[in-house]
């Protein structure tokens, strides 16, 4: 993998990536490449900004210098930074800016739960963008910054997110939703998907020495698209 195909945005301040699938941002003890190793590849001086969860996809955004980190830092605490993802859930949501406001804590190594007295104050705000007949397409954006903060607040209500196992999230296979529809039996099947369906889609925040906010977008995964494009087809809203 080569750090410079990522790119979707560079300038004398920032290096703006589109993250893959399957690579953390950071070290990670099963693997010991990660983006911010290939990102110093690249430029020496690049500092990771924010992080995405390893299999989660989308808008990640590197400093070029301390001073850009430092103002993009307290952008981000000062809740400055707005951030949209896009997710595949189960089951039917008509939400409109349907807030979710519960706490988050971590629950052990690499996962979190909502927390039942204490834990860090988590909000998040849900729209949904497209219905299918099982399944919905959200907009997610989320107001604070936790551990897995979408993932566990779509789990905690109900609704957790195509394929991710880690929070109740069950896969989606064409025989279960296309009709008359015959796996082949000397092979196990394989979900619509590669991965669960949480995607970075957009980052706006105003960089340090301009006076107008900048928007990054992510294109979507083709695999994301796909299983998109298979419920549309096979699993229409009625």
């Amino acid at each position: 993998m080569r750090f410079r195909d990522l790119i979707l945005h560079e300038d004398d301040r920032v290096v703006v990536i589109n993250k893959p699938a399957g690579i953390a941002s950071l070290s990670d003890r099963e693997d010991g490449e990660n983006l911010l190793f290939l990102a110093r590849k690249y430029d020496p001086a690049l500092k990771l900004c924010h992080r995405l969860d390893k299999y989660t996809t989308g808008v990640l955004l590197f400093a070029k210098t301390p001073e850009v980190y430092r103002a993009i830092a307290i952008a981000f605490e000062e809740r400055e930074v707005h951030k949209h993802y896009l997710a595949v859930i189960e089951g039917i949501a008509t939400f409109e800016e349907e807030v979710v406001d519960l706490p988050i804590e971590i629950a052990g190594k690499g996962k979190a739960r909502i927390a039942n007295g204490g834990g860090k104050p988590s909000l998040t705000v849900f729209s949904t963008a497209e219905m299918f007949r099982d399944y919905t397409l959200l907009n997610c954006h989320p107001m604070t910054g936790r551990m897995h903060q979408i993932r566990v607040h779509l789990s905690a209500i109900g609704l957790p997110i195509v394929g991710d196992g880690a929070y109740g999230g069950k896969d989606v296979f064409l025989s279960e939703i296309k009709r008359n529809f015959r796996p082949n039996r000397k092979e196990m099947e394989s979900p619509i998907h590669d991965q669960y369906l949480l995607h970075a889609r957009g980052i706006m925040l105003v960089l340090p020495g301009d006076e107008e906010e900048s928007t990054f977008i992510a294109p979507l995964p083709k695999k994301f698209e796909a299983a998109l494009r298979i419920l549309r087809k096979y699993n229409p809203a009625d």
